[in-house]
């Protein structure tokens, strides 16, 4: 599997006689600077049905504004996402163009990109490659003969892992923003990488499974450093209160979460060929907070909720996750911590930070395993509301008391974030613990974002009319109608907080507008119901979900579209 071909090689040309005989013509020993380019092609990562490989383009002639790169499968290989490279495929030809950032080649300058693709029997590697036309020399090598990407040297474990590092970008979500028109404004964007069932490890349905997911981020990375983000999302009896959420795994089956999710997962991170990147994992969003707001005699209680509180397997589950993720020394755990909307009423906040310690001190977690918590993920609450405060008041009434903040100590997640790492601190925590907050689609710009305060008629309209969050309530959840692209990626954005990221990738649903049949484990929850009048959990007011949408984690192309609309910054 593995070549070298030189560049006398690669000039060698075939003079058909008149006979039909074939005469091969070598030039004399022009020696290495003859060579025009050079290609480094290897297959990186390969499972039965498909693989991942990186190459390297180095130009050894006139400089280049722009470039590209082709080639020929000899098989049925197709190219299905790529990245760094714009790259398509006709039949059996590739073509792999620059993106808009990394067109410029100097004489004797590289550049990287990679891909995904698929096969059925053998996995041959390609034979030539030419730049701008011309052919190089070729040095490949796959899985028989590996010819490894090189990891680096070990990352050594720093405060706040974002800071003068670059966040991969999925490919696999990359390629779906970029086909969408005016995608390609933010195709790349890093986003997670969500392992919401045990398949995905491996890769669900054809897609990347986590090693591709990390292989490809070597290829990303060169000689910096460069964060992965994953979502570890499977607890038994996940997301009590909301069905379209719902996982794969039972109220019980705590031992299979641990023996097939987390075991194969920390196994693969803790593979020394990726020690050199730096892993952040989201861990199991939207199940210890519903521990706190929705069991026991609460109006918003479900049976489902008081079942994991009596059986404990959420805060064992995360305590293992955590004690076998924190293990791992280039691994940084952030526990969700839910949203302002969520958790920002006093008989929410304190006891949230008391069991978010519980369970990072059961199953033979430490505080020292918990680098940080995350919130607002896969939420809409806004960032920062800048035409009121909680402190305001109007005829004669706090803010607190209109009926969007009701009570809330925290009108948006910046502060509530800051204000909730006090917290948990107080309780035990590392001083040091950073936040992370999830903006992929809280920009709530547009034509609907007020440009000042609200009348000063009541506290209501002096709210309603100057908050960005235009939600019917903040107890909503799923595919907001108006909602947008809020702050991009940002690392050490403000006082506490690690990064601004988007954990949630844009454009994947939340969950669909009706029923539908899938092996996902995916119930309907009314939520996502744009006809569907509420409970008392948002109030019972309207769910303000947009219209037909797919099951939770696909690809939702009329949201990502308001996304893109509604974005503040604007695109």
């Amino acid at each position: 599997m593995s070549r070298t071909r030189t560049a006398i090689l690669a000039a060698l040309a075939l003079v058909a006689g008149a006979s039909g005989t074939a005469l091969a013509v070598a030039p004399g020993d022009t020696g290495l600077a003859a060579v025009p380019c050079t290609v480094d092609y290897k297959v990186q990562n390969q499972w039965d049905t498909g693989f991942t490989a990186a190459v390297t383009v180095t130009n050894n002639g006139t400089a280049k504004s722009s470039w590209a790169v082709k080639w020929s499968y000899a098989g049925n290989q197709k190219v299905t996402s790529g990245w760094n490279a714009k790259i398509s495929q006709s039949g059996t030809a590739v073509t792999a163009a620059n993106e808009s950032y990394n067109g410029t080649l100097a004489t004797g300058g590289s550049a990287s990109f990679g891909f995904q693709g698929t096969y059925s029997g053998t996995n041959a590697l390609p034979t030539t490659f030419t730049l701008d036309g011309v052919t190089c020399n070729v040095d490949g090598g796959g899985p028989t003969d590996p010819g490894p990407t090189d990891p680096g040297t070990p990352s050594t474990k720093v405060d706040n892992p974002y800071s003068g590092a670059k966040v991969y970008v999925n490919p696999e979500w990359s390629s779906k923003a970029a086909a969408e028109p005016g995608g390609s404004r933010i195709s790349s964007q890093p986003t997670g990488v969500w392992l919401d069932r045990i398949a995905a490890i491996n890769g669900a349905n054809g897609g990347m499974g986590l090693r591709a997911h990390l292989d490809a981020a070597l290829a990303q990375k060169g000689s910096g450093e460069e964060v992965v983000q994953l979502v570890v999302y499977d607890l038994p009896g996940r997301d009590c209160s909301a069905l379209a959420s719902n996982g794969e795994l039972g109220p019980t089956e705590i031992d299979k979460y641990k023996a097939q999710f987390i075991d194969p997962i920390a196994a693969i991170l803790a593979d020394s060929k990726y020690s050199s990147l730096r892993i952040v994992t989201t861990i199991e969003i939207d199940s210890l907070p519903n521990l706190v707001t929705n069991t026991g005699s609460r109006a918003t209680a479900t049976p489902a909720c008081d079942t994991m509180l009596a059986n404990g397997n959420y805060v064992k589950g995360v305590g293992y996750a955590l004690h076998k993720l924190g293990a791992i020394p280039n691994v940084y755990n952030y526990i969700d911590a839910g949203h302002h909307g969520w958790l920002g009423w006093d008989d929410n906040f304190a006891p949230s930070a008391t069991l978010f310690k519980q369970a990072a001190t059961a199953e033979g977690a430490t505080v020292n395993d918990v680098h940080g918590f995350i919130t607002n993920t896969a939420n809409y609450s806004a960032l920062k509301e800048n035409n009121f405060t909680i402190n305001d008041s109007v005829a004669g009434k706090s803010v607190r008391e209109s009926k969007w903040v009701d009570w809330n100590r925290y009108v948006d997640e910046l502060s509530y974030a800051q204000a909730f790492r006090t917290q948990l601190v107080s309780v035990g925590f590392n001083s040091g613990i950073g936040m992370l907050i999830d903006t992929s689609r809280n920009g709530w710009g547009g034509t609907a974002r007020p440009t000042g305060p609200g009348a000063t008629t009541s506290v209501d309209t002096y709210v309603d009319g100057g908050r960005y969050d235009r939600r019917i309530h903040m107890g909503n959840w799923c595919n907001q109608s108006g909602a947008g692209l809020g702050e991009r990626p940002k690392a050490a954005p403000a006082t506490g907080i690690d990064a601004y990221v988007w954990m949630k990738p844009p454009g994947e649903s939340d969950g669909s507008s009706s029923a539908i049949s899938n092996d996902e484990g995916k119930g309907f929850d009314r939520m996502c119901d744009p006809t569907y009048t509420g409970n008392p959990r948002n109030g019972n007011s309207m769910s303000g979900a947009l219209a037909n949408a797919p099951l939770s984690g696909h690809w939702f192309s009329a949201q990502f579209q308001e996304l893109m609309k509604n974005a503040y910054p604007a695109l």
